[in-house]
């Protein structure tokens, strides 16, 4: 499919206005780029309630904020991880994406602010993913949720972390988690695959992007990282909980969500796969101006309504 004209006209704008890819930007430029993102998610929507928690991390305490939707619970909820190369976007900026989810599944969503690399590689972020996914089970009754009816999810970087969370769920024996819903996740830093290759440049999230976010994650020496950081070299995907996995068309990272969603279907794990024709890295945070941002939105709605009722 051709790229989207609503996507080609963002690619357009953001060139026009100068933006460079991230590989040429500092950490520091690159995280005040990303506040961009605020504009393109569309208003933010009024929720039942929001809360702001810390909540003890391995080696620090963990900003979350947490959306109720209206009802009187006990909720299912999602243990959301956002995207960010690991590197640069945090829980303010992703608000209004996270305000439409509660609404539109019915489910608490917890929204964790991970501590970011470099200041704090790998495996920080994910030992700070997998101890908030841990408090959450924990104080289920605190946060009116059912414990039995717990999502994990993440978008890009988040999709990695939420994956590997559920990786180790199932090797530590819990938290019991009931969904995963992984968009457009980088599982592995094989930066070869022909997705990565056909779409290395032009696309706002290149080929050299994910070699920034993947250098400053991982320590440069790590020749083999451990499935907690590429989920994809993880050697049995058996007893995970089902999923939906979603792609875009013109994404270096199209290949990393297939493959994943392969092998979980491959292992017997119930597995949803959506690519999404004509789309760019980052959709989901756009469906203020893309109309298949908005289509992916419906279908998480969909999907996790279903996969989380009573």
């Amino acid at each position: 499919m051709p790229l989207d004209p609503q996507a080609q006209a963002l690619l357009e704008q953001m060139r026009e206005a100068g933006q460079p890819p991230f590989e040429h930007m500092t950490v520091q430029e690159a995280r005040q780029a990303a506040w961009a993102f605020v504009d393109l998610q569309g208003p933010p929507q009024p929720v039942a309630a929001v809360s702001h928690r810390f909540i003890p991390g391995p080696t620090a305490d963990l900003p979350v904020r947490i959306y109720t939707p209206e009802g009187d619970g006990p909720f299912p909820v999602i243990v959301y991880l956002h995207g960010s190369g690991w590197v640069i976007l945090n829980i303010e900026i992703c608000d209004p994406t996270m305000r439409a989810l509660a609404n539109s599944t019915g489910c608490v969503v917890v929204a964790v602010n991970y501590q970011k690399a470099p200041e704090h590689k790998f495996p920080v972020p994910f030992n700070d993913a997998w101890a908030s996914t841990c408090w959450v089970a924990e104080h289920a009754d605190e946060l009116n949720i059912d414990a039995g009816r717990i999502a994990v999810g993440g978008d890009s970087a988040g999709g990695n972390l939420a994956a590997a969370v559920c990786l180790k769920a199932r090797e530590e024996g819990g938290p019991a988690l009931a969904y995963q819903l992984l968009i457009y996740p980088a599982t592995d830093r094989d930066l070869d695959k022909p997705s990565a290759l056909a779409n290395a440049e032009g696309y706002m999230l290149q080929r050299e992007s994910m070699r920034w976010f993947w250098g400053h994650y991982l320590d440069g020496a790590t020749d083999e990282p451990d499935w907690r950081a590429c989920p994809l070299r993880a050697e049995d995907l058996s007893g995970l909980p089902p999923a939906l996995v979603v792609t875009a068309e013109f994404d270096p990272l199209r290949d990393d969500g297939k493959r994943y969603a392969d092998r979980l279907r491959e292992a017997g794990v119930p597995v949803k796969y959506s690519n999404y024709d004509g789309m760019i890295h980052g959709f989901y945070w756009m469906n203020g101006v893309l109309d298949q941002g908005k289509r992916l939105h419906d279908e998480i709605a969909t999907e996790v309504r279903a996969a989380l009722s009573p």
